[in-house]
């Protein structure tokens, strides 16, 4: 009767609860099952190293300058760019950074016309069919439009903590080509203090870690496998393909590219509108029931929705729809085009529209359109475009090889760890609870990883082995002050014994999983994911599995101390 009373309340007890509840769960999650033609199969994703597959490496194509120009020189070429060749210029004065250039056109500008070149602001004056136009700017916003038209990219300008102005161009150029550019308007690339022009190939950090994230987006969006993409050195991302040839690595890694807008004018020319960055948000591919017709809502910017108003007064597609196509770009491939609807056109002759929907058709192949584009504008818009320059494969039945040394490597583990604890304490009553907890942190660690579907590699293995190891460290010292003088104490010196034993084990546990935050903060590769298993591991011991082993162990012992008391009897 007593030890059914035991065997009762062990079940009973919260933390068993938690524990018998966290492996069933992790179980589901795994997935486990078997098939004649695959064998035993489960629901966790496994990376390259474990799979077989292929990987890139890919450089982010950019540079970024310290420039300056002539402002007279600079002033005229962006007006006339802007406004036309009829743009004379009076005066440019300087005050402090802000320009103002006092300018002449028989062009009829307005207000709101100069407003819309989204320079600066100005006031406009016409007679005797001449406009002056005093306008006030900047000459970081006047070489940023310069570079940008010329260049038909992205300039982001951005003080430095010295205080001057770097330009981070969005698309390859040479030191060589900048120079030749700028000496156009007078300008050229600032030189530091010991005379070396301050120019260097690449993007800046924040724009490497924002493509980083939007490419993990946009590949992992098109339902493919979980795909790792992480940053190697300053401009060099590596993304791993598991399960998946090179070919067809290369040709979905080249999808994810550079997202631009832009308006028809005349024949086959057309005008940039917008980047990927000026769209807000995307909605979900939908069926418009009253024109039948498969579309994808979006929403502009504010920024967005003026340059694109902006556009189509300017090449008339406000009065003329039908022959000024919208038309959208990834990586400089055509993904969408048709014209404005009469009512946008009407509307845009008067206000910005900031939500749109680009309709595709009415048939099932305009519903796959309508969805790939929604996937392109949501994670198309790179900020600069990406260059493979370096690609390998591993052979996927060595990546089944690398599973199975795996698998034995883990087993060798516990066999070993089994032997050691059995002659430590030549008791099997010991024995078996203990590896069981064990083996039970393992499966709520591949749980873990199935529920999050975190992708397991050779360094996420590595951590589950040295969970393992850590794991009998810390059970073993509850053992040891379980047992007093080789045997079940008092109920009062097995409570602080045990809290002795607890207050080691968290200290050892603290102390691992701030040895490990650095490499999961930092991101060093690979190492993360040892780094993420081993904290996770230790996690799930000291919460769910350690307090269960106490527990068990106590009802074990006692156990066989009633047995061993009625023997003896």
């Amino acid at each position: 009767m007593r030890e059914d009373e035991e065997q009762q309340s062990l079940f009973r007890d919260f933390r068993v609860i938690v524990f018998i509840i966290a492996i069933f769960a992790s179980i589901i999650f795994i997935q486990p099952g078997y098939s004649s033609e695959e064998g035993f199969t489960t629901g966790l994703n496994y990376g390259l190293d474990l799979e077989g597959g292929s990987w890139l490496q890919v450089k982010l194509q950019g540079a970024t300058a310290q420039l300056d120009a002539d402002a007279e020189a600079l002033s005229g070429a962006v007006l006339r760019n802007e406004i036309g060749d009829s743009i004379n210029i009076v005066n440019v004065n300087t005050d402090n950074e802000q320009l103002v250039v006092t300018f002449t056109t028989t062009e009829q500008l307005t207000t709101a016309r100069m407003d819309q070149l989204g320079l600066g602001q100005s006031t406009v004056t016409r007679e005797n069919n001449v406009t002056e136009v005093v306008f006030y700017t900047s000459k970081s916003t006047l070489i940023t439009s310069y570079l940008s038209d010329t260049l038909k990219a992205e300039v982001i300008p951005e003080r430095t903590d010295s205080g001057s102005i770097e330009y981070e161009i969005r698309t390859p150029v040479s030191q060589e080509d900048l120079e030749r550019i700028m000496s156009n308007v007078g300008g050229y690339i600032v030189r530091g203090s010991d005379g070396t022009p301050i120019y260097r190939e690449g993007v800046r950090e924040e724009t490497r870690d924002l493509t980083k994230d939007i490419l993990s987006e946009k590949l992992n969006t098109l339902g493919l496998k979980d795909i790792p993409v992480r940053v190697v050195g300053d401009d060099y991302i590596l993304i791993d393909f598991a399960g998946m040839d090179l070919a067809t690595a290369q040709d979905i890694a080249s999808k994810p590219g550079k997202f631009e807008i832009r308006i028809a004018t005349q024949g086959n020319a057309s005008r940039h509108v917008l980047y990927g960055d000026e769209i807000q948000s995307v909605g979900i591919a939908g069926y418009n029931d009253r024109d039948g017709q498969w579309y994808t809502p979006f929403t502009l910017t504010d920024a967005g929705a003026l340059a694109l108003q902006r556009a189509a007064i300017e090449t008339g597609a406000t009065t003329d729809p039908m022959s000024h196509n919208l038309i959208m770009y990834l990586d400089e491939n055509e993904v969408y085009s048709a014209p404005l609807s009469s009512s946008a056109a009407a509307t845009l002759s008067q206000y910005p529209i900031y939500s749109w929907q680009a309709s595709t058709g009415g048939d099932e192949e305009s519903r796959a359109k309508a969805e790939q584009l929604q996937i392109h504008l949501r994670a198309g818009a790179l900020p600069v475009k990406v260059e493979i320059i370096g690609s390998g494969q591993v052979d996927a039945s060595l990546g089944e090889q690398f599973r199975s040394q795996a698998i034995f490597a883990g087993l060798m583990t516990l066999l070993a760890v089994a032997a050691v604890v059995y002659r430590r304490y030549r008791k099997p009553e010991i024995l078996l609870p203990m590896i069981g907890i064990v083996v039970s942190e393992v499966i709520m660690i591949l749980g873990f990883a199935g529920a999050i579907g975190w992708q397991l590699d050779l360094p996420s293995i590595a951590g589950i082995i040295a969970v393992m190891g850590t794991g009998i460290d810390h059970l073993v010292i509850i053992t040891d002050e379980v047992l007093y003088e080789g045997k079940l104490p008092p109920r009062k010196v097995y409570l602080a014994r045990i809290t002795k034993a607890f207050a080691i084990i968290f200290a050892a546990a603290a102390t691992t999983v701030i040895a490990m935050s650095p490499l999961v903060v930092m991101g060093f590769g690979a190492l993360k994911g040892f780094a993420i298993t081993t904290i996770v591991g230790v996690l799930i011991g000291i919460l769910i599995a350690r307090p269960v082993y106490a527990k068990i162990i106590h009802s074990v012992l006692e156990a066989s101390a009633e047995k061993a008391a009625s023997k003896s009897e």
